[in-house]
């Protein structure tokens, strides 16, 4: 791809997110009841390529039974409030009545309660009980340390998770994770992220990770792109790391599953992501408007209780319905923040495709219009495409 020249020192390739890219249609159309979106990691199969995002306004054992039930799964932060506190909901109440200058701080406080490893065992074991697939997530730093309580616990797969995870970490003052090393002897699948380039995918493949987790910054509740300056625009990350997925298994015979991690607020993202070669989708924002939701109407990132520097917020979502409207619907509103995975079905239907392995070949354009050509009326009374 052709770069574009920054200054004489600096050059740059163009990168896209899903705003700046339309999915066109094809020849031929089909029923939305032929299509099929369930897909499969390792030895799970799931009806609705959608994990939620491992945020502990999103996740919850209780949400992620749920999730389970409606053929997802819910990612657990076992870093988060969950393993620290017996009861954590008091803290979530106090969460939504913070002001926004408080915020951060207070939950500093709140995530300075050591994590308590029989409450990871412990809400592992109440996410199985319910007969669903558990997954649920450590950052690299804590991975040895708590996979004797998860593998106790018979997690069934894992994410090791950060704003960046590298399959080559460097440390002059630690012995740093081993991740290939740690994959290969862990009896538990794994998925890993995020990355954001072809390079990093890669190498993150040859880990041995059954799947890897797509987005650096871009999610409603993360800041690393402005405190860190660092991020890819997703569009473009997806089809860069697709590709990496493409040499791997051409090496190896190995699928290892793309996952997009945030920017999707809409089905049309939803579908975008898929199209761009995402094999399934991480959500945090939009889960976070189901009544179902820990802190229903607010979310905040992984990080962004970080004692020193963090690289997230507290951010408001408007609650919306239930975690079965906003996946599946009915939807009662009209700009394609419920039933997300009802549109991702009819954008496949409605450009013939029948599998998300088919769709991930549907052909897409470059379309900065695409959001506001022909939109002024909704534009202007802030309504549909114009909210």
């Amino acid at each position: 791809m052709a770069e574009v020249e920054i200054g004489i020192y600096k050059s740059g390739r163009q990168a896209y997110g899903f705003d700046d890219i339309a999915i066109v249609p094809s020849r031929r159309t089909r029923d939305p009841e032929d299509v099929e979106i369930s897909w499969e990691i390792d030895a799970f199969r799931f009806e609705l390529p959608v994990l939620g995002s491992a945020m502990d306004g999103v996740v919850s054992p209780q949400t992620a039974i749920e999730l389970g039930r409606l053929g997802g799964a819910g990612v657990l932060n076992l870093e988060g409030l969950w393993t620290r506190y017996e009861d954590p909901i008091p803290l979530f109440d106090e969460i939504r009545t913070l002001d926004d200058d408080k915020a951060t701080s207070r939950m500093q406080e709140m995530y300075n309660e050591p994590i308590k490893l029989e409450l990871v065992t412990q809400r592992i074991k109440e996410i199985k009980a319910a007969g669903v697939t558990s997954v649920a997530s450590v950052t690299p730093q804590r991975t040895d340390s708590m996979s004797k309580a998860i593998a106790d616990a018979e997690l069934d797969l894992l994410v090791i998770q950060g704003t960046v995870v590298s399959a080559e970490h460097v440390s002059k003052t630690a012995e740093p994770l081993n991740l290939k090393r740690f994959i290969r002897e862990f009896d538990i699948p794994t998925i890993v992220g995020g990355c954001a380039s072809y390079q990093a995918g890669l190498h993150l493949m040859r880990t041995g990770a059954v799947g890897v987790l797509v987005g650096v910054g871009p999610g409603n509740a993360c800041t690393t792109r402005g405190v860190l300056g660092l991020g890819v625009p997703q569009a473009t990350a997806i089809a860069d790391v697709a590709g990496a997925r493409m040499r791997h298994l051409d090496e190896t015979g190995v699928y290892v599953h793309v996952i997009a991690d945030g920017g999707m607020s809409k089905g049309g993202d939803v579908a975008k992501a898929i199209a761009c070669g995402a094999d399934a989708v991480m959500l945090g924002s939009p889960l976070s408007s189901a009544t179902e939701a820990p802190c229903p109407g607010f979310h905040w990132g992984m990080a962004t209780f970080h004692p020193t520097l963090p690289r997230g917020t507290r951010v408001r979502t408007q609650i919306r319905g239930s975690l079965e409207e906003i996946l599946l619907g009915p939807a009662h509103q009209n700009d394609g923040r419920m039933n997300l995975f009802g549109a991702l079905r009819t954008s496949m239907a409605t450009c013939g495709f029948e599998t998300l392995k088919e769709f991930q070949k549907a052909e897409v354009m470059v379309a900065p219009s695409l959001q506001t050509e022909g939109k002024d009326l909704q534009r202007s009374q802030g309504v549909g495409m114009g909210r």
